[in-house]
């Protein structure tokens, strides 16, 4: 094969090569923002697997009822702490507040007890008053058997005698999924900030 031959060939095998790239680029649709956060592992949290929509009904730190199911149309942030705790259950409240000054809008925020025998609304209140989160997060109260169902469809160990209680941090979506955790070695308020934006924190809730 001669020398010119030789250089056709390749520069036509270029040709192909570069049609068939730009093919690719150009013909492969865009996936939507939540499809494309989840499958680039975009997310800050770690995506949790599919469960049903959170549903449980407690009361908080007043006596007022909260039914989970109230928050749809908006993403959720659930957190599991006892009032008692010097340690991580301070820490995760400052990040959880933190994340909410950054986002620059409130989301609803619960706290689910994990101390049934040890919370009680007016140490629930002394809590949130403390860490400076009166009015932007909830602290749900039950006794063992109401709070039970909620621990293991978050997959919670509570707090028991010589045991600390799972600490983590939970996202729902809009449609009471569970959507993103954060165990406290991973949470951040920057990071916690992000994913309540990328599951649609700050937008206009949908009509009823």
């Amino acid at each position: 094969m001669n020398q010119r031959l030789r250089l056709t060939l390749m520069a036509i095998a270029t040709i192909v090569l570069l049609c068939v790239l730009a093919f690719v680029v150009f013909s492969d649709p865009a996936p939507s923002p939540d499809a494309s956060a989840v499958q680039s592992g975009s997310f800050a949290g770690a995506v949790r697997p599919e469960t049903p929509p959170a549903s449980f009904t407690l009361r908080d730190e007043e006596g007022r009822t909260v039914d989970i199911a109230d928050f749809r149309g908006q993403p959720v942030v659930v957190t599991f702490l006892y009032t008692t705790c010097e340690n991580e259950c301070p820490t995760i409240a400052q990040q959880v507040r933190g994340a909410l000054d950054r986002l620059g809008t409130d989301v609803p925020v619960v706290a689910v007890s994990v101390d049934p025998k040890g919370d009680t609304q007016a140490s629930a209140r002394r809590f949130l008053a403390r860490q400076k989160l009166g009015g932007r997060m909830r602290f749900l109260l039950g006794t063992e058997a109401q709070l039970q169902p909620v621990w293991r469809a978050f997959g919670i160990a509570p707090q028991t005698e010589g045991r600390e209680h799972s600490a983590s941090v939970v996202l729902l979506s809009t449609d009471g999924r569970q959507a993103v955790g954060f165990p406290i070695s991973e949470l951040t308020p920057e990071g916690v900030a992000a994913d309540l934006r990328r599951l649609g924190a700050g937008q206009p809730r949908p009509e009823s």
